[in-house]
């Protein structure tokens, strides 16, 4: 069984999620440290755990969910998970940080590509690969199919939705990304999503005002 730990990082508020299982194994998803502090807090905890990282993932690749990947794939010998589109928004993301005021030292390693379908294997524990663009245009969002949780990135907020006024962003794929392929899982599937609360599939489909049409 899988056990989640999230933390918020940077000037930005993101959310870094630590998935981790019985054998001590885990994944990082998202790692937005930026500050050395908030890089010490991951490694500290994945310490203090004894927890071994096997994978780095990106649900998507805005600066802000990207500031930490080089430093865990250094950290821990790690080759960035990703979807194909993706690439490109990567490689823009320094020139964003500089005007954010936040420069920072870009992930240039190779890439392990994933596509809708793929799983994700952690022990006995599986993540299904969901494609959800619109946001970015290669969102991917992480479901457990057993324990009814997604790790969502920016697809679905609590109340709200993504943005789409960023390069490659488009507010009716991200609608129809919504409808299409989240709101077909489970009502009490939790998303834990890139900033913010957790919410659920089925308190979006009641109160989410960006889908209630």
């Amino acid at each position: 069984m899988l056990q989640i730990q999230s933390f918020v990082f940077s000037p930005i508020q993101e959310n870094t999620y630590i998935l981790f299982n019985e054998f001590s194994q885990c994944l990082i998803i998202d790692p937005g440290c930026y500050f050395d502090e908030e890089r010490e807090e991951l490694k500290s905890f994945i310490q203090q755990k004894g927890l071994t990282p096997l994978m780095l993932l990106n649900t998507h690749c805005h600066l802000d969910h990207v500031f930490g990947n080089k430093f865990v794939a250094e950290t821990y010998g790690l080759t960035l998970q990703l979807h194909e589109k993706e690439k490109l928004v990567l490689s823009y993301a320094p020139t964003a940080g500089l005007m954010y005021n936040m420069p920072f030292d870009n992930y240039a390693g190779d890439f392990i590509v994933l596509k809708e379908g793929d799983k994700i294997l952690l022990g006995d524990d599986a993540l299904e690969i969901i494609e959800a663009p619109g946001h970015s245009p290669g969102s991917i969002c992480f479901y457990c199919r057993q324990q009814n949780f997604v790790i969502g990135g920016d697809v679905l907020f609590e109340r709200s939705i993504g943005r789409t006024d960023l390069p490659g962003g488009d507010h009716q794929t991200l609608l129809d990304s919504i409808r299409k392929k989240l709101f077909v899982l489970p009502d009490e599937t939790v998303v834990h999503n890139g900033h913010g609360n957790s919410t659920s599939i089925g308190a979006e489909k009641k109160h989410n005002p960006f889908l209630s049409k």
